[in-house]
């Protein structure tokens, strides 16, 4: 994942029934980055997705309505 950092991220997220890696290719979603690596499911994952669901409903990620540039930091 490429968030605006000299390497890409690895983060590993339980969404896969919700989307299909290719929906997934160049959107801009809210992670949470400042997190200490951690092994899921055998892969080191160095932050985590932001998403929203309740109960028995699929996840729906956190985006922003406007254009925010790569890198851009929650406030």
């Amino acid at each position: 994942m490429d968030v605006a950092e000299e390497n890409p991220r690895t983060i590993v997220a339980g969404i896969a029934k919700a989307y299909a890696p290719e929906q997934l290719v160049g959107r801009k979603v809210v992670i949470v980055a400042n997190l200490a690596p951690r092994k899921l499911r055998g892969l080191t994952s160095q932050g985590m997705i932001v998403a929203a669901s309740l109960e028995d409903t699929p996840p729906v990620l956190a985006a922003f309505l406007e254009d925010v540039p790569v890198g851009a930091r929650l406030k």
